[in-house]
């Protein structure tokens, strides 16, 4: 996958040719958790991305990838989850364009079992690293080979010298706190369980042994500490090996750390070995998230003064204080779940504010701590009263359980709007971490792969925030987060009848249903037609339609169609008889298999 001849640029100045090396593994069967190792090298620039791809669907499943130059072979994992229907792992290579670019594989291997696993008997170490001290660093030892010391221990595996363990030694700790760390390959998969290892560890005052987990942002939390197990120096006698069990629940990326400070050269040592993981946590206090009971909630039908529920255009969600009916006090307090302590939460929630002429106490999010009934504010916005739906999300992190609380505060009778809630959602881990899925657009950052029409239209689809340009029609804000942005056809220029067609990117076709869901808005009293098709090789099939405007809100719609051969998705929107006929689409997605059963609005199934 060298950049070769074949990035050129021709005299009549033709864009580059992309240059990608592909490699598609057999079909697998994987009924078990298995691990994925690649060992590999970026010289220059370049990328390199590892995906699954399963029968039935039309977009691969991103695993792992990376665009970060090494010097040498570097070994990355990525776990396999359990599926009882067959795959096929994709690795896609794409050289820089700078001279000497290139990406190479060395080795390619799956094994059964969690990445976390090692008894560090193989030379890649499971994926395993030092991260590099001056003064101390993890080492192999075993092996028949006698480092250091005449005394180390057998390894735990095997019992005997010829086995392998990991170890960290104080003898050339030069300063206070010395800190040696030995990092596990960073998890690609939610996971949740049992952690286990053996250890042994002598001068116990003579050093510190700690787990921690640390995520993609360099946060630490600790999940374990060595404490005074009274074991007898190596140097006095082999040790024996100490079984560790710890809950682990990493449902975003995290590395497992071990880690070992030493306060002086006569520190002692740590040995470590058979890392292993079960999906069942060893303690039965699992500290899962417990649901609760749903609070009142109306619906309002979409009309020029409010905009409908965030969820579907036409659903339900919360409101407080009505203007008409303030609460006594003029304090509006909604309670959420009590959450488990020492975790890290993201909350996302959507909030509409209306009538508020100061917003600074509009609405907030506190944590309200369970035993000492003390509250934190998390949160507090400070947009103004523009009656659209925002969404916003935001990390934190409690050290013993804990409420979201959502609190409304009125200055007074005459300053009192209405504040709404939609879509509200507690889920483990950073918020920062979470990335797009395949199929799914929200034009948050381009196209994402869609292309303009432009044989068959006479307008473009326009990227836009905000609200359109012509008053009363199209939408005031995007419908991902209300700040964000969304496509839609300016009417303004259009003839009566012209047309914006939006095509997506080639998608492999299946046997089985596929489904394609987004939102659309179609409002303005002269508002045209919003059409769906299926291409199949250069003929449209109609798959949804709507004519005319249909409401101020953003609409959920969602087809589910079939078709066994390669294809495109189009969006057409035909210019009404007026101006006012600015149509949008936004949070386009796009999945293998039936659609949701339990959406409020009925699909359509066709077969092409």
């Amino acid at each position: 996958m060298d950049d070769n001849q074949d990035d050129e640029t021709g005299a009549d100045d033709r864009p580059q040719r992309e240059i990608m090396g592909v490699l598609l593994s057999p079909a697998l069967e994987q009924s078990e958790w298995s691990c994925l190792r690649l060992v590999y090298q970026i010289t220059g620039s370049g990328s390199l991305e590892v995906l699954q791809r399963s029968e039935g669907k039309s977009f691969d499943k991103p695993l792992w990838s990376n665009q970060a130059p090494s010097d040498s072979w570097v070994i990355s994992s990525m776990d396999l989850q359990n599926n009882t229907e067959s795959y096929r792992v994709v690795i896609e290579g794409k050289p820089g364009r700078s001279p000497g670019s290139s990406v190479a594989i060395f080795e390619i291997h799956i094994s059964p079992g969690y990445c976390l696993e090692c008894d560090f008997e193989e030379s890649h170490l499971c994926g395993y690293s030092n991260q590099w001290n001056a003064n101390v660093n993890w080492y192999v030892g075993g092996g028949g080979v006698q480092v250091l010391h005449n005394n180390m221990p057998n390894d735990h595996t095997y019992n005997n010298w010829t086995g392998h363990f990991m170890y960290v030694d104080s003898i050339y700790a030069k300063t206070f706190k010395e800190v040696a760390k030995l990092v596990s390959p960073m998890t690609t998969v939610p996971m949740s369980g049992c952690l286990s290892f053996q250890y042994q560890r002598s001068e116990e005052r003579g050093n510190l042994f700690s787990v921690f987990t640390r995520d993609r942002l360099g946060q630490y939390q600790e999940l374990w500490r060595a404490g005074s197990e009274n074991q007898s120096s190596w140097s006095e006698m082999l040790g024996e090996w100490i079984p560790v069990q710890v809950d682990l629940r990493a449902p975003y990326s995290v590395q497992v750390v071990f880690e070992v400070a030493f306060n002086s050269p006569r520190g002692g040592r740590v040995a470590l070995d058979d890392i292993s993981f079960s999906p069942e946590f060893c303690s039965t206090d699992t500290g899962e998230l417990r649901p609760s009971t749903p609070p009142s909630r109306v619906s309002v039908k979409p009309n020029i003064f409010r905009n409908g529920d965030h969820t579907t255009g036409a659903g339900s969600f919360l409101l407080a204080h009505s203007r008409l009916s303030p609460h006594s006090g003029y304090v509006s307090r909604l309670n959420g779940p009590t959450l488990p302590g020492n975790m890290k939460y993201c909350l996302s929630f959507y909030f509409s504010l209306r009538g508020f002429n100061q917003t600074d106490q509009a609405l907030a999010v506190y944590l309200q701590q369970q035993q000492s009934g003390s509250q934190e504010k998390i949160w507090t916005q400070g947009e103004k009263s523009r009656g659209i739906w925002i969404g916003t999300e935001v990390t934190f992190q409690t050290s013993q359980p804990a409420k979201v609380v959502f609190i409304s505060t009125c200055r007074s009778f005459w300053d009192c709007g209405s504040v709404a809630l939609d879509d509200i959602s507690v889920s483990l881990g950073d918020c920062l971490l979470s990335f797009s899925l395949p199929g799914h657009c929200d034009f948050e950052t381009g196209l994402c792969g869609y292309t303009q029409d432009k044989e068959l239209d006479s307008a473009d689809w326009e990227r836009r925030r905000g609200p359109t340009p012509t008053s009363y029609t199209g939408p005031r804000g995007d419908h991902t987060t209300g700040l964000g942005y969304y496509l839609y056809m300016e009417a303004s220029p259009m003839l009566p009848g012209q047309s914006a067609r939006l095509l997506s990117r080639p998608l492999r076709g299946s046997r089985g249903p596929q489904c394609l869901r987004f939102f659309y808005h179609m409002y303005g009293s002269g508002t045209g037609q919003l059409s769906v098709y299926l291409d199949k090789g250069g003929s449209d099939v109609l798959l949804w339609q709507r004519s005319g405007e249909q409401s101020i809100a953003w609409l959920r719609a969602r087809v589910e169609y079939q078709c066994d051969s390669q294809h495109q998705i189009v969006f057409e929107a035909n210019r009404g008889s007026s101006v006012r006929s600015d149509i949008a689409i936004d949070d386009i997605v796009l999945e293998g298999g039936p659609c949701p059963e339990d959406e409020s609005c009925r699909s359509s199934q066709l077969a092409v």
